[in-house]
């Protein structure tokens, strides 16, 4: 009886592991598909823009993409044209978040960062919450500041 050892068909030589899989094997399947929209530095730097830029910058620029060491920020004109008088602190600062030299040059394009969403309206304060039977005192009067604080509310004001 003649066997075919790996010769003919590619998909015959393809070895089938049953049983557990080092999770490091499966990895590189899971993330290639991400990894081709966005690079991990891309992303990371998505993430972390606000405290790579600071919050003035951060909004008003945002970062789009980065491409072959250029680092794409949508922003307005008159923002392009200041930020192009500080490239050089931008390329840096993202480099120095990232850990190596990744930007070297920054690309400007016409969109302006969204302004964020208005915060949720805050709930009218509850009665503040007296613990029954504490008697008067420094006890008491603390517990009814702390409760205060955290309903936002005046301690001296118990309605």
């Amino acid at each position: 009886m003649a066997t075919d050892n790996g010769g003919g068909n590619p998909a015959d030589r393809t070895r089938h592991v049953y049983g557990p899989r080092p999770i490091g094997a499966l990895v590189p399947a899971i993330t290639r598909p991400a990894f081709k929209q966005r690079s991990p530095a891309a992303a990371q730097v998505l993430a972390d823009w606000a405290n790579i830029a600071g919050p003035e910058l951060a909004a008003r620029a945002v970062p789009r993409r980065i491409v072959g060491g250029t680092l794409t920020l949508g922003c307005t004109g008159p923002v392009a044209l200041e930020l192009q008088h500080v490239s050089a602190q931008v390329i840096d600062r993202v480099n120095a978040h990232l850990g190596r030299q990744l930007i070297e040059r920054l690309r400007f394009i016409q969109d302006p960062p969204r302004p964020l969403a208005a915060l949720p309206a805050r709930r009218p304060p509850g009665p503040p919450v007296l613990v029954p039977g504490l008697p008067p005192g420094a006890l008491r009067d603390a517990l009814a500041a702390l409760g205060a604080a955290v309903q936002d509310t005046d301690p001296a004001d118990p309605a």
